[in-house]
């Protein structure tokens, strides 16, 4: 139902958990993600932990999915020092190419503790359907 857009994504990943460099909007880090088929739809989830809500944005263009989200550090008073920061900050981004099968015009999104999900329906031309068998009239042979 989907295609990956970009072989080297996993490669980023990685560089970016061992090298602990954060996102930018120049080149934002990837959200893990799950996608699946539930009965008549597909859904995606996709992590984004301690992200607020109006932080996401989530577009369609065509058949693009783009979603993406900002973590921006948390305030903190006068006279915090910081001993550890292991929590990712910064730009996260990821699109995925849909398959002409889905509707995406009737894409619904929620998000609730951390995991935005992503419900998009099969589209009814994608559905199996019978076909029904008409007579023979169709095919009559002419006479000469």
């Amino acid at each position: 139902m989907l295609m990956r857009t970009d072989p080297f994504r996993e490669l980023d990943r990685l560089a970016q958990q061992l090298t602990g460099v954060t996102g930018t909007w120049s080149r934002p880090s990837a959200m893990p993600m799950d996608a699946y088929r539930e009965g008549e739809e597909y859904v995606i989830s996709l992590d984004l932990p301690g992200v607020a809500k109006d932080a996401i944005d989530v577009d369609v263009e065509r058949n693009m999915l783009t979603v993406r989200a900002e973590r921006r550090p948390a305030a903190k008073p006068d006279g915090v020092v910081m001993e550890l920061s292991e929590r990712p900050l910064g730009a996260f981004s990821r699109q995925l190419v849909l398959a002409d099968t889905l509707d995406t015009e009737r894409i619904r999104a929620d998000y609730e503790a951390g995991v935005l999900t992503l419900r998009i329906p099969i589209a009814e031309r994608a559905k199996p359907r019978k076909v029904a068998i008409g007579g023979g009239s169709a095919h009559q042979q002419i006479s000469t």
